[in-house]
């Protein structure tokens, strides 16, 4: 008997993931706290503030989501990554909110995405 009959089988694993939008979160009138763990800009007027929160797959879609957002509203970037998918963005709830709603209908629309629905706390 060869070393390698008495070897578990080798398995070879592979992540293909698919094209979809997988968070996409509103957080309206968020603490000032909040804004400074995240590292986003301290100058805020908390009183109208949103935050949002959208995470991405194939990760390299959060900059054609970055755009679309700054695009569509008065939103601004606080952090985009390509390498894990993660968008957050900030401004009024409305400025927000019409930035996710253009984001999701592009990504729905025009390049055949998955996309969950908008929550918000």
């Amino acid at each position: 008997m060869d070393i390698q009959d008495k070897m578990p089988p080798r398995i070879i694993q592979e992540f293909v993931p698919g094209k979809q939008i997988t968070l996409c979160h509103i957080i309206a009138n968020p603490g000032e706290v909040l804004y400074t763990k995240l590292g986003l800009d301290p100058q805020a007027d908390y009183t109208r503030s949103a935050i949002g929160v959208l995470t991405v797959i194939p990760y390299e879609s959060a900059v054609i989501a970055a755009d679309i957002a700054m695009k569509a509203s008065g939103a601004e970037i606080g952090f985009v990554d390509r390498f894990t998918g993660t968008l957050i963005i900030t401004g009024t709830v409305s400025s927000v909110e019409a930035a996710f709603t253009a984001i999701r209908e592009y990504f729905v629309k025009k390049l055949d995405y998955i996309c969950c629905e908008v929550t918000k706390t």
